[in-house]
């Protein structure tokens, strides 16, 4: 694709839609701005202050004991009592309700987590937007994918110290960028098909998120060939908060140039509007 193929009126509601979608998906009543804490939890069963029930993980999973008037629903149903989630996978989350909140049990690094979520939390209450580039057709790049056979498990640090992510590559994106050709290792995507990009670059630290930006790329066609916006590269949600546990990119994904588009270090970071 060339500046040339892409109608500008189009391609910036387009931008401004997607945009619009993911920053509705953060600052939704139970989404990242909602967290109030991060719990990691131990056999030794323990009660937090925004949640309730005493919670541990046991070799059969995540346990739950509720005292006299405490209630979860889970699936629609009301439980009292001890409630066992069992074992939980890698990367998923449950999520009981508990009056307006909801109550993330989920495994991340191999570690069982407990992440409450309250709409009324101020950093989602106090949000009003994400800083971002203006749009540019020109940072839309056209590459190929490169598979791995088979595919590959990749460690990766996480935005908490001392965590690692362990992902399978189905293989890497190639593109050009400032005259030089880039190849980054992708992670599987939201869609069946569909690619993840984790990267960084000159920009990183200055003026977007210093730790990593998220780019999805739509699944290859039939020659592998994919279409990259760097547009639409965005903040994962430990760009807002701490008490997310969001993947570093690879060491390969660095890329020696500034990619000045996309999502911007956001305000609650100090970032400028």
């Amino acid at each position: 694709m060339t500046v040339n193929d892409v109608d500008q009126g189009n391609f910036v509601q387009e931008w401004e839609q997607w945009h619009r979608e993911h920053e509705e998906v953060l600052s939704a009543p139970h989404g990242f701005l909602a967290i109030t804490s991060l719990h990691w939890l131990s056999a030794e069963p323990t009660r937090f202050e925004d949640a309730p029930g005493t919670w541990s993980s046991t070799p059969d999973g995540v346990v739950v004991e509720l005292a006299e008037g405490e209630e979860l629903t889970v699936d629609g149903v009301a439980v009292h009592g001890r409630h066992d989630f069992g074992i939980i996978g890698e990367r998923d989350s449950l999520f009981p309700g508990s009056g307006d909140a909801v109550i993330e049990v989920a495994k991340r690094g191999g570690h069982d987590i407990l992440r409450p979520r309250h709409p009324e939390n101020a950093l989602r209450t106090s949000f009003t937007r994400t800083p971002a580039y203006a749009p540019d057709p020109r940072w839309i790049r056209s590459g190929r994918f490169v598979p791995f056979d088979p595919p590959r498990p990749v460690t990766v640090g996480a935005s908490v110290e001392g965590l690692e992510h362990v992902y399978d590559s189905p293989g890497q994106v190639e593109f050009e960028l400032a005259g030089e050709v880039h190849r980054l290792t992708a992670f599987n995507g939201k869609r069946a098909g569909s690619l993840t990009v984790l990267f960084t670059d000159k920009t990183s630290g200055v003026t977007t998120y210093a730790a990593n930006r998220s780019l999805q790329v739509a699944p290859p066609d039939a020659e592998g060939r994919v279409s990259i916006d760097l547009n639409r590269a965005a903040n994962l949600p430990c760009a807002y908060t701490d008490l997310a546990t969001c993947p570093l990119p690879p060491a390969e994904n660095r890329l020696p140039v500034a990619v000045e588009t996309g999502e911007r270090i956001p305000l609650e970071r100090g970032g400028q509007p």
